[in-house]
């Protein structure tokens, strides 16, 4: 843990390399971020992740929904994903699904992909494998804008979480 004092006298290099990996695949976040410094509070730098991403134009916002693996996916059972990723999957049982279970989220994954292009975002940190099946569904039948905002809500949600695990309140 680091506090936020800390955090607002890290060089941007030194805190690429804390918080560089908070957005999936996307240090820019991070950088971008960055620049907003210094931040009053824990939730004030929350509240700038977020706001990159909600300042983002269309197409970024794309490319980091699509740098997220999909949950319980090829990649996620391969050990091929992210650190932080991979124990929010774990953290919630992902990494040790039934045949069964793997069969329905690779179904639903499929399904979300060709529908909207993208790979289906949720913060699973609390949440339950029913949960995350039922949001599946639910969210399968919004229209295309509506779900990239849903997706990227859910990013923020992720920002949060990896965010208070690293820093003090």
């Amino acid at each position: 843990m680091i506090d936020i004092a800390a955090v607002n006298a890290l060089s941007l290099d030194d805190f690429l390399a804390r918080f560089g990996d908070v957005a999936e695949h996307s240090p820019w976040v991070a950088a971008a971020a960055a620049a907003r410094r210094p931040f009053a509070s824990r939730e004030a730098m929350i509240e700038a992740f977020a706001g990159v991403v909600q300042a983002a134009p269309h197409e970024a916002g794309l490319d980091l929904i699509r740098a997220h693996p999909d949950l319980a996916g090829r990649a996620a059972r391969a050990g091929d994903i992210a650190e932080d990723s991979r124990r929010e999957q774990a953290g919630v049982g992902l990494d040790s699904l039934t045949e069964a279970e793997y069969a329905r989220f690779t179904d639903l994954n499929g399904r979300y992909r060709a529908t909207f292009g993208f790979p289906f975002i949720f913060a699973v940190k609390g949440a339950t494998k029913a949960m995350i099946l039922d949001a599946f569904v639910v969210r399968l039948a919004n229209d295309p804008e509506t779900e990239f905002e849903t997706a990227l809500a859910q990013i923020c949600r992720i920002f949060r979480f990896r965010l208070e695990d690293r820093v003090a309140p």
